[in-house]
């Protein structure tokens, strides 16, 4: 019965949620292109998506929003790789009219669980404000005027900064604020993967990240260069070194005393 149960877990297909912003194409690139992993399914989804399909083991690994890890009851880290920042991110702002202290109202992005938390963390921590905070929904940046402030996340950015009067990249105020680097997503599974599994995804991974030149010769064509490089290799850190794990626990006791 054990071999049985052994050799079906070596066969069954390793299901797996990637967000589908720019800076986990690396990733994506190793998964799809590196020959490593033979039996998978991936999709590609908004960060708060990959978290419900992690929560309703719809997939078995998911690039999720590190907020969601005190809401699971069994999960386990893959800690070699992660979305991080130590400083400038330029792809999780707050954008507003004025500057962050006549902050009244901040729209919160639906595709966020992290930076939701985080900008709330800064809030009440760095900033010391306290703002009434709206969910948002689709189409939500039209109403960041005035005293309405916005958080967005994702691609969306590359083309919205010169749109706003004040930026606050969360990742910046972050470092100002703890000196520390910050975390918004790691792999998680929902179960214990095998060896095999866990060294094919882990390789598969990290040939995605020495291979980012190919995701910049993708992109340079529609972002330019210079910026899809700088994003991807400057901007992105994707190891999950201790200093980041240091921070995710700050964040983490900070953001558990939020309400």
């Amino acid at each position: 019965m054990k071999k049985v149960s052994l050799l079906f877990m070596q066969r069954r297909k390793l299901r797996i949620s990637a967000v589908s912003y720019i800076n986990t194409m690396p990733f994506v690139h190793g998964i799809r292109h590196s020959g490593l992993l033979k039996n998978y399914s991936l999709s590609l989804d908004v960060p708060s998506v990959c978290a419900e399909k992690l929560i309703s083991r719809k997939v078995d690994v998911g690039l999720v929003p590190v907020a969601i890890i005190p809401t699971l009851k069994k999960y386990y880290i893959l800690p070699e790789f992660c979305i991080g920042a130590n400083g400038i991110v330029n792809s999780v702002m707050l954008y507003s009219d004025v500057p962050v202290s006549e902050i009244k109202n901040v729209y919160l992005d639906y595709q966020s669980r992290t930076s939701v938390k985080l900008v709330r963390v800064l809030a009440k921590n760095f900033w010391k404000i306290s703002p009434v905070w709206i969910d948002a929904k689709k189409g939500y940046e039209s109403k960041i005027k005035g005293t309405a402030a916005g958080v967005i996340i994702g691609d969306r950015n590359f083309i919205l900064k010169k749109k706003y009067k004040y930026v606050y990249d969360l990742a910046e105020q972050w470092k100002q604020y703890t000196g520390l680097p910050f975390v918004f997503a790691c792999w998680i599974a929902n179960r214990k993967l095998t060896k095999e599994e866990s060294m094919s995804f882990r390789k598969a991974l990290e040939f995605g990240i020495d291979n980012r030149i190919d995701v910049v010769n993708k992109l340079k064509r529609k972002y330019g260069e210079k910026m899809i490089r700088n994003y991807l290799y400057n901007n992105i850190l994707y190891n999950f070194d201790r200093p980041k794990h240091i921070a995710l626990e700050l964040f983490l006791k900070l953001s558990s005393k939020i309400r």
